[in-house]
Parts: structure tokens; sequence; C-alpha cells
């Protein structure tokens, strides 16, 4: 049985709801201004093996509770733009959305982690029609949101890949190089929204 139980399908709704909502602001602000708020969006329920070995890892018993209330990323949705400011309009759209708290927000873009990370955090409670795991009608469900530049997103993705390799040489460089690589892609970010901004007047 699936460590979301019974909630899997309601889960999935909620994920496919709030993405096409996402869709649909895109394409009235494209029809409206002839430019798209993002380049393309990921979305997934958090598979199985990796919430048992989260649940774990936080010394949590593996329950569908725990699961869908003491994690907040069962469900989650990725928002990957041209420019930094499209992260923010795609924000300031989120919260605008009907039935949808932010609980909490992380602003790494403005203030990168130490490693050089960069991203837009939201966790958002989003109110449905669906039961949750308290027996509310309507029900809540936690959704995590990461928006970032393709910049941003090309390097999560190459410092995750390099995380996970094991008998890493030569760490110490790796780590710093890949905090230089960061802060040139930040660099670069900044410059491309600048161009737009020349470009428009």
């Amino acid at each position: 049985m699936s460590i979301y139980g019974k909630y899997y399908n309601a889960m999935t709704g909620i994920m496919n709801n709030l993405v096409r909502t996402i869709e649909i602001n895109s394409r009235k602000h494209e029809e409206k201004t002839g430019e798209k708020l993002y380049e393309h969006l990921r979305y997934r329920i958090k598979d199985e093996e990796s919430m048992l070995e989260k649940l774990e890892r936080n010394g949590l018993e593996p329950t569908t509770y725990h699961a869908l209330r003491s994690l907040t990323d069962s469900i989650g949705i990725r928002v990957v733009c041209l420019f930094i400011d499209d992260v923010y309009k795609n924000v300031a759209l989120i919260k605008s959305i009907p039935g949808c708290t932010v609980v909490k927000e992380k602003d790494y873009i403005k203030n990168a982690k130490p490693n050089g990370y960069r991203s837009y955090h939201m966790i958002l409670d989003m109110e449905t029609h669906f039961s949750d795991i308290d027996g509310n009608t309507p029900g809540h469900f936690f959704v995590e949101v990461q928006l970032r530049t393709i910049a941003m997103d090309t390097w999560a993705a190459l410092e995750h890949e390099l995380k996970y390799k094991r008998d890493i040489k030569n760490q110490e460089l790796i780590v710093s190089e890949l905090h230089r690589c960061a802060n040139e892609l930040a660099s670069c970010d900044v410059s491309m929204q600048t161009l737009r901004r020349i470009i428009r007047g």
C-alpha cells in the first residue's frame, strides 16, 4: 500500500489543478504582453522510496500522517523562468490563487545559500474540496513550489549530480569551483535581465 494511502488520487488532482492554474495565468500574460512567464514546469508526487527515506532521516514513523503533515513536500512543482523578474511575477500570481495560503517562503535568489544555490521556495497550504488526513472537508494539503531561472536550474542539477558522487577527489576544489560558477551564472542572469529592460526601453 502506498505511503499516501487513499489520498494519492486527491494529491494528483491538487497538483494538476495548481499546474493548470499556473499555465492559464502564463497564457493570459503572454496574450497581453507577448512574453511567456516561464520556460517550463516540472511537477511530481514524491516517490515512495524518497518519501520513506526522508521520513527515516527525520526520525519519523513511516505513516501517511507524517508524510502529509510532518513533511511538506509530498507534492512538488518547479517553475523555471527565463528572467529573474519572471520568478517574482510568478510568485505574486501564485499568492493570488484562491484557496492558496503561503505557509513558508525563502528567497534564495536575493540571499543565496553559502554553496551558491539560488532559487525561490514556497510552501503552500492548498484548500481543496478533497477530505484531508485530519478528516476536514474542505481539506488542506501542502505543496512545495520552487521557482528559478534556467541558469539557476542548470547549476542546481549539476551540483546535485556531483554531490551524490562517491569518493570525490579534491572535494574542496570542487566546492570552490561550484561556488564560483554559481556567482558567474547569477551575474549572467542579472546582465540578461538588464538587457531585456534596455530593449524594452
